[in-house]
């Protein structure tokens, strides 16, 4: 069974470890951190240098009995505080497959909707990234039409886009 707790400093050096390639951290933070690979402190630093004097950021960890599984945070992404942006999403490459990635998300969603009271979700996701764009989409999110947010990484155009999904 999959549950959430509050990330922990901890976690970051496991974290780090699942990002095996380069491919996979761009997808992963698209220019959020300068250069791979990263470390646990990086993730750390990051962290506390983006999010120090945020009151409306979380960061969790989805665990199973074995340990983490997967990562992503929650921001309130607006003045009213009713858009939470999921961001930083992660599952342990070893363990893809198993549904994961979809118990975790429907956590996120849950704790968006229910407990922060969140009246929209939001992220974005490179449309190469088959899998998340496609859990993303059967999960409810739609694409946010005229919203480009496209990089450019190793030579190629990576369109990203915004999706949304709203509670219920």
């Amino acid at each position: 069974m999959l549950r959430l707790r509050p990330y922990k400093r901890t976690d970051a050096d496991i974290i780090a470890g699942w990002i095996k390639d380069e491919v996979t951290f761009r997808k992963w933070c698209a220019l959020e951190y300068e250069s791979y690979p990263i470390t646990g402190e990086d993730i750390n630093r990051y962290y506390d240098e983006s999010y120090e004097f945020h009151d409306d950021l979380y960061e969790f960890t989805a665990f199973d009995e074995d340990g983490p599984v997967g990562h992503f945070t929650l921001r309130l992404a607006d003045e009213k505080k009713t858009v939470a942006k999921l961001g930083f999403v992660l599952v342990d490459g070893e363990k893809r497959g198993r549904g994961y990635g979809r118990e975790m998300l429907k956590l996120a969603m849950k704790y968006a909707f229910e407990l922060l009271k969140a009246e929209r979700m939001t992220l974005l996701v490179f449309e190469n990234n088959v899998n998340a764009y496609g859990l993303y989409s059967s999960m409810g999110f739609r694409v946010v039409e005229g919203v480009d947010k496209s990089l450019k990484f190793f030579g190629e155009r990576w369109r990203g886009v915004e999706m949304e999904a709203f509670p219920g």
